[in-house]
């Protein structure tokens, strides 16, 4: 029997299962709406799609790597629980694994990849109904190094934060240090030759309004304004903060007395960017003792 694009659209109206997922479970079933739900409900695909619209902001870090190549990604949860869940941790694990081999350049191409005799997308919805949670891959990111650099690499509170820095040189053990202090300190750029000319000059614009608030002088004002922008600059460039290791000297003048330089770094923090759920638990407590 032919199953048509109505059909699917039908089921996955119904449902909420994805497109393959539905298509499938009409092959299965020979074309039968009602007997395809009840398939996807058995197989666990349904309930794990009505999970799909709650906020996934935990979880955790991850990375790999393979000669010149690294991938790292965030594998996200719904509660700080489950990165504990042995179940999670393998599936992290899993994906590492079979990232590092194909090797997709976004999370797209990622989703795509065969893990375990099924793709990476299908085992998140597994994962999603088996641990009870969404399960979702983010971010994923490959980066590049040449023969001539080294990776450098630092997890934080077991992959809350997850760092990956590419230094020119040779000494892993120096590009994990900035790792580390990348981790900790939480810089924007490398240094000032990144930073957009037009924060640049948005910054300056504040700076000025500052000091003229404060009553300066216009006559000293631009001074002050190239002196606190230095300090800006100073706050969110790597190469100008003081070391973590040794605040008597910078970055850069560690890293040169190593004979290395700063070539990037990735830094991924668990959740950034995504808007967390905040549960009152208590009104949500007194909300269900009055409904009794």
């Amino acid at each position: 029997m032919t199953i048509s694009a109505k059909m699917v659209k039908e089921l996955r109206v119904k449902t909420g299962a994805g497109m393959m997922d539905c298509k499938k479970a009409l092959v299965e079933t020979g074309g039968n709406i009602e007997e395809a739900a009840v398939w996807l409900r058995e197989k666990g695909i349904s309930k794990a799609a009505k999970k799909q619209t709650r906020i996934a902001a935990e979880g955790l870090c991850h990375y790999a790597f393979e000669g010149n190549t690294a991938i790292v990604f965030e594998l996200n949860c719904e509660t700080d629980f489950v990165p504990k869940n042995k179940q999670y941790l393998t599936l992290l694990d899993d994906i590492a694994k079979a990232l590092i081999v194909v090797k997709p350049d976004n999370t797209e191409e990622a989703l795509k990849v065969e893990i375990n005799g099924t793709t990476i997308e299908t085992a998140l919805v597994d994962a999603t109904f088996t641990i009870g949670e969404k399960i979702t891959l983010r971010r994923v990111m490959k980066l590049e190094k040449e023969s001539s650099q080294v990776f450098g690499a630092y997890k934080h509170n077991g992959g809350k934060i997850a760092v990956i820095t590419i230094l020119d040189g040779d000494k892993e053990e120096v590009a994990k240090d900035i790792a580390m202090h990348v981790a900790a300190i939480n810089p924007s750029y490398v240094d000032q030759s990144q930073v957009p000319q037009d924060e640049l000059e948005k910054e300056k614009e504040i700076l000025k309004q500052e000091a003229l608030n404060e009553g300066k002088p216009e006559a000293i004002v631009e001074k002050m304004v190239i002196g606190r922008l230095n300090k800006y600059l100073k706050d969110i460039c790597l190469v100008n903060q003081p070391f973590v290791k040794d605040s008597d000297i910078t970055v850069e003048k560690y890293v040169k007395n190593m004979g290395m330089n700063i070539a990037s770094f990735t830094r991924l923090t668990v959740g950034e960017g995504i808007e967390k759920r905040v549960d009152d638990f208590a009104a949500e407590v007194a909300a269900q003792v009055g409904n009794n």
